[in-house]
């Protein structure tokens, strides 16, 4: 991927710090012209800079105040139907493949206990998962973030 310079982490800054600018108010804040800031943003958007977006809606206000981790041991050669079964799960928000000691980690969240409990099943019921291993969310200590990687010297080509 082709390195970002220093207008574009301007740009990519400022869109963390308000991701709901218009181009205009964008080149204003940054002392841009507006054509600078639509190219740059064209091509950011062509580099796949940005990753798809909505607004982020809080669970516990659609009545699911439970969050877990979910850490799935699985048999490798079902991943891909696992994959999609578990897609079809509407209370499992994010799937991440990963190394070590779990093959899946699972971001799900819950009406209650007894909810969590359901849904672990419908997880465990799903062909080729091995076992589930739960861990409750207690808080969300550092939310979703990117502008410290943003304001972080980039680092050096190799």
């Amino acid at each position: 991927m082709h390195p970002l310079d220093g207008t574009d982490r301007r740009i990519l800054r400022a869109l963390s710090q308000d991701p709901r600018q218009t181009v205009v108010a964008l080149a204003q804040k940054l002392g841009l012209s507006r054509n600078t800031v639509q190219a740059r943003m064209a091509q950011l958007e062509r580099r796949n800079v940005f990753l798809s977006f909505d607004r982020r809606i809080n669970p516990a206000a659609l009545g699911y105040p439970l969050m877990a981790f979910i850490s799935v041991h699985v048999q490798q050669r079902k991943l891909g139907q696992l994959s999609h079964d578990l897609a079809e799960i509407p209370e499992v928000l994010e799937a991440f493949g990963l190394t070590g000691s779990a093959d899946l980690l699972l971001r799900v969240v819950a009406l209650d206990a007894e909810d969590l409990f359901r849904i672990n099943g419908k997880i465990l019921a799903c062909d080729g998962v091995e076992r589930a291993d739960t861990a409750l969310a207690m808080g969300d200590l550092i939310p979703f973030r990117m502008e410290p990687l943003l304001e972080k010297e980039p680092p050096a080509a190799s």
